[in-house]
């Protein structure tokens, strides 16, 4: 699946990620900064994953986790900062969400500070729900 968007390209072409782009940004983020590096290119390996091209530079990224029948879990989500503000973050997530593919399933997320931008994608809070079990160690 290939989706144009003004100078850029959204491809879920697994092939196409620059998995050191991803592993810097990811790295630094608030939400995986403590992964180490062989789990998120295992996860890179084992997810539906959606890259944002400017040209031949990858400037944007999500993971799409499925069961492939009830439920769909987006994240680590990013568009490198120089890129912020042109509504990039929002296609990539309105190509996630409308596509065929997640269409009849359940989408889940987690955010601390994106609660705005998911909410136009009929995204809701559901705190009273659901629950959370940390890693217990790390893998050696």
């Amino acid at each position: 699946m290939e989706v144009s968007f003004k100078n850029y390209l959204i491809s879920d072409d697994r092939f196409k990620i620059n998995r050191e782009i991803v592993l810097d940004f990811l790295s630094k983020s608030y939400w995986a900064k403590n992964r180490a590096p062989e789990r998120i290119l295992k996860s890179i390996e084992t997810s539906h994953c959606y890259g944002v091209y400017c040209e031949d530079d990858q400037i944007g990224f999500a993971r799409v986790i499925t069961d492939e029948a009830t439920f769909y879990y987006i994240c680590d989500v990013f568009v490198l900062e120089e890129y912020r503000g042109q509504g990039i973050g929002k296609k990539l997530i309105e190509t996630i969400v409308h596509s065929e593919r997640y269409e009849w399933m359940t989408g889940l997320l987690g955010t601390a500070d994106a609660h705005g931008l998911y909410e136009q994608y009929g995204f809701g809070k559901d705190p009273e729900r659901f629950m959370r079990r940390p890693p217990q160690s790390r893998m050696k």
